[in-house]
């Protein structure tokens, strides 16, 4: 099982982080002591109501209070500052009570990761597991080459600090990820057995989840009408580009190399991939595309295919059945999914019973009052993989 806890490395780290995390521990109110009453005063029905707690606000105010150690508010603004940033920008049409809500669920998510990260850093220092400079390097090394093309520890940073990361803090990340990591892996890695039967039970309860559709690859070439002039007639645009299309198709049928002049022509993104779609099953495209590429043997080029795109001509590269993949062909993804299932299990109730050993008090007014499914402590950096551009020419609306 060690084996499998090793080749997954990289998964591993960024499950320990994002293990489940229900709020189960223990909740402690300080005790508030109400003023004694004034003696002299007669005391009235008001008089006998005990005053409702106040709670404390300001970046010095105390947020929870972890085995004796005060966490500030400030700390958890200074965690939220980039999420509300990023939030900001991205919820400007909602109205203010959107933002206000959606401030308390990630306050209270932030809580709950320092929490945990404090409990599994005095885990670490018990257990006199610690994290090595070069084992931070190698594993940003891992990720730097994880790059699509592959870059080196010095490019990643100078990428990481173009982004406006700081990098210096990546690696505090990436540390406690390794750390949390080697703490998971001491207490998981003798309680994971998931076997070839276990796998194959799991298959035969799930056989649909291995069906896959029928599916085509393609390549095509757009031609679109040229209205960018406005006093362009439509129709004679249209005529143009149909003409344009007619002369490339004769082309092709001549032997012309169709990736080069998808490259040279076509309107779609596509084309610097000399046409290349990829594979795609039905109902991804457009009804008068799907039915001419569905239709093509392997290796056929289509006649003309007008869509509200344009006009297209569409070359079928490959041509797949309908199939339903066998236990051998999914043996090694099922028990590397049940393994994974089994360690966030184990390392949920790990991080259950160390908050139920832990002396965690909320002052009044700041106790968890919803529950979260889900929280993602200090997560490293992941892979920055540049964006592709969409093809918006032939997929269905």
């Amino acid at each position: 099982m060690k084996s499998n806890l090793t080749s997954l490395k990289l998964l591993v780290c960024l499950l320990i982080i994002g293990v489940i995390c229900c709020f189960s521990c223990r909740r402690k109110t300080a005790e508030v002591s109400p003023p004694e009453p004034n003696e002299t005063k007669v005391k009235t029905d008001v008089d006998l109501v005990k005053p409702a707690p106040v709670t404390e606000t300001g970046p010095d105010s105390v947020a929870v209070i972890i085995n004796g150690v005060e966490i500030t508010e400030g700390e958890i603004d200074k965690m939220l500052e980039p999420q509300l940033a990023v939030m900001a920008r991205q919820v400007q049409d909602r109205p203010p009570e959107y933002m206000e809500q959606m401030k308390k669920v990630l306050r209270q998510q932030a809580v709950e990761r320092i929490i945990i990260e404090r409990l599994l850093g005095e885990k670490a220092r018990q257990t006199n597991i610690a994290v090595t400079d070069e084992e931070v390097d190698s594993q940003i090394r891992e990720i730097a080459s994880m790059q699509r093309p592959p870059i080196s520890m010095e490019d990643f940073k100078e990428k990481m600090e173009g982004l406006g990361q700081n990098f210096d803090e990546i690696k505090q990340h990436v540390r406690k990820a390794l750390l949390f990591q080697k703490i998971m892996q001491a207490q998981l890695a003798d309680k994971i057995n998931v076997t070839v039967e276990d796998a194959n039970q799991y298959y035969e309860q799930n056989r649909s989840r291995y069906d896959v559709p029928e599916q085509v690859k393609a390549s095509h070439i757009l031609i679109k009408s040229d209205t960018t002039d406005p006093n362009t007639d439509p129709n004679e645009a249209k005529a143009e580009a149909k003409e344009k299309t007619e002369e490339l198709l004769k082309q092709i049928k001549a032997g012309a190399d169709f990736a080069e002049l998808a490259k040279a022509n076509s309107a779609c993104p596509s084309a610097a991939k000399g046409g290349d779609l990829g594979s795609f099953g039905r109902g991804q495209m457009v009804p008068p595309f799907e039915k001419a590429a569905f239709e093509l043997e392997t290796g056929q080029v289509s006649d003309i295919v007008e869509t509200q795109f344009g006009y297209h001509i569409i070359k079928v590269t490959d041509h797949k059945d309908a199939e339903t993949k066998t236990f051998e062909q999914v043996k090694d993804e099922i028990i590397q999914q049940l393994t994974q299932r089994k360690q966030r299990e184990l390392a949920g109730q790990f991080i259950d019973s160390l908050k139920a050993e832990a002396d965690i008090v909320y002052p009044p007014g700041k106790e968890p009052t919803m529950r979260m499914p889900q929280t993602r402590p200090m997560p490293p950096p992941r892979p920055v993989k540049p964006a592709e551009p969409q093809d918006e020419t032939a997929v269905e609306e």
